[in-house]
């Protein structure tokens, strides 16, 4: 691509490359139904752009590092936690959505933004905070995401919430959308989601199978020999030997968890590009109203991740270790949630202010679901601790 001619990218030129580069099926910035409050575009950033910038500064962001993926932050350093999950997600995406034509910064927004919502202790968490919420509005970690992202991050004073584009609101909500879980009209449920929404739902799985494994054998969970009844690990094992005789350890295995990757992604490229031809999709409107997802795995594919995926809930996420940390958190939080609808004095002032317009459990609801594992430890040896400093 030649230098522009006063050696500056504006938005204008960038949004041009993408008319240019980009698949027709893939979603231009320029078209986007634009932001809740209007707001005047940025000189040198596009609005997806701009969307996943918002994204990385927000509270909530950053708040992931120390939220389980599956181990509690506290069993150790390299284990995933929710936002390296995140970024290998968006890590995944970029090369998919770069292979596709897709929009690479919107599948970046959606990478870094859909666990936003996640409570501390992972799935555990988001169980309680479920069934305590049961009579009051419910909870789900991608209806929080967008609470957080249209209410409760204040960051500006113009609007409250990151001001994001519709696209990545509406993605959001359609992020493993459920059969049962009715969508607003303002997001069209009659709408198929975008193709780069398709890819990060598929991008997550790839990661979260693959890191599982990873992080799973070196903390004891399981052996490679338990995993030589999985297909996948089996293929992986053979070709590892193939290209590295007399290779072990830590580097085989991290070669192994590397080309499986590998031959997912691959698999989910090829698998997507034969769907557009055979679906015939020639644009974002082919895209929404399609009848079946675009984007997927080839059916060999799906059974053999299928075959990973029951192999890790019997072993790693029914591990006693694993159910045992599951029941503390639960225990956790139903124990401070009770807490503080007890008495709500006990919340800080911005939040007492929210509880009086949003209702008391909606608003203990949003601020136990925004706090880390070791924040909601600490909240938790504060009330039940008589002997801890407060």
């Amino acid at each position: 691509m030649s230098a522009p001619q006063n050696g500056i990218f504006t938005r204008e030129e960038i949004e041009a490359r993408e008319e240019r580069s980009l698949a027709p099926y893939g979603m231009r910035s320029r078209e986007s139904h634009g932001r809740r409050f209007p707001e005047p575009e940025h000189a040198y950033r596009t609005a997806f752009q701009r969307d996943r910038d918002r994204i990385v500064h927000s509270s909530a962001f950053r708040r992931l590092e120390y939220k389980t993926q599956v181990f509690v932050n506290h069993e150790g350093d390299h284990f995933r936690t929710r936002l390296t999950h995140e970024m290998e997600v968006a890590q995944i995406s970029r090369t998919v959505a770069r292979a596709l034509g897709l929009n690479e910064d919107l599948c970046e927004a959606l990478a870094l933004i859909h666990d936003l919502g996640h409570t501390p202790f992972g799935h555990a968490g988001q169980d309680a905070m479920q069934e305590l919420m049961k009579d009051h509005g419910g909870f789900e970690h991608n209806l929080q995401s967008l609470r957080i992202v249209e209410t409760l991050e204040r960051r500006y004073p113009d609007f409250p919430g990151l001001n994001l584009t519709w696209e990545v609101r509406e993605s959001i909500l359609k992020h493993k959308v459920k059969r049962d879980q009715p969508l607003p009209d303002e997001y069209r449920p009659d709408w198929a989601p975008l193709l780069e929404a398709q890819v990060v739902d598929l991008a997550d799985s790839i990661a979260y199978d693959h890191h599982d494994v990873d992080d799973s054998l070196p903390a004891g969970f399981i052996t490679e020999e338990d995993l030589a009844e999985v297909e996948l690990w089996r293929i992986a094992s053979a070709e590892v030997a193939k290209r590295y005789p007399g290779i072990d350890g830590k580097t085989a295995r991290r070669q192994k968890v590397r080309f499986l990757i590998d031959l997912a992604v691959t698999d989910l490229i090829r698998t997507t590009a034969g769907s557009l031809r055979a679906q015939k999709i020639a644009s974002i409107d082919d895209v929404r109203t399609a009848k079946s997802a675009v984007a997927g795995f080839s059916k060999e594919m799906e059974a053999r991740k299928g075959e990973l995926q029951v192999f890790l809930n019997a072993r790693v996420y029914r591990h006693h270790r694993v159910l045992r940390m599951q029941e503390r958190a639960k225990r956790f939080l139903r124990d401070i949630f009770h807490e503080y609808v007890r008495n709500p004095g006990q919340l800080p002032p911005e939040f007492q202010s929210w509880a009086r317009e949003a209702g008391t459990e909606r608003a203990v609801c949003d601020y136990i679901a925004g706090m880390t594992d070791r924040f909601a430890q600490e909240e938790y040896l504060k009330f039940f601790q008589p002997f801890e400093r407060v």
